[in-house]
């Protein structure tokens, strides 16, 4: 309980702290679906609250997603913990302003750089091109 008072945590993510410390793997287990049950560890809610934490630092789904699910979180858990996060589109532009300025680029080494970045962030290709203009493409 002491560490689920400093902070939230996933279930797996506390599992492997406990066990860590030394407790027994069956006490760990059988704790765990204690407090699940009583509704005090809920890793939907600790999903939407990275997700959401996560997005106002200026992060993309990609890089959330991969978080959460070393984390330990399932797949569709993480599914819809992002479909409740921001437009990804827009954050992706909103990054991009706040790092590089309002003008869009101008020549390609320069969107090259940008893009790089953006992905670095954890945007998909989709959110890149939508942040940087239409003319990214690379044909």
């Amino acid at each position: 309980m002491g560490l689920l008072a400093r902070r939230d945590y996933a279930s797996g993510e506390l599992g492997a702290k406990l066990l860590q410390q030394g407790y027994d793997g069956s006490t760990v287990a059988a704790t765990l679906a204690e407090l699940t049950e009583e509704r005090t560890l809920n890793d939907a809610r600790y999903a939407a609250n990275y997700v959401s934490y996560h997005a106002d630092r200026g992060q993309g789904p990609l890089r959330i997603a991969a978080d959460l699910k070393v984390l330990g979180l399932s797949g569709d858990m993480i599914e819809a913990a992002l479909a409740t996060g921001p437009d990804w589109r827009l954050l992706a532009r909103e990054v991009r302003v706040r790092k590089f300025g309002t003008q869009e680029p101008p020549r390609w080494p320069e969107k090259a750089r940008q893009a790089r970045f953006l992905q670095y962030r954890g945007f998909s290709s989709d959110h890149i091109r939508s942040a940087l203009g239409a003319d990214l493409d690379l044909d």
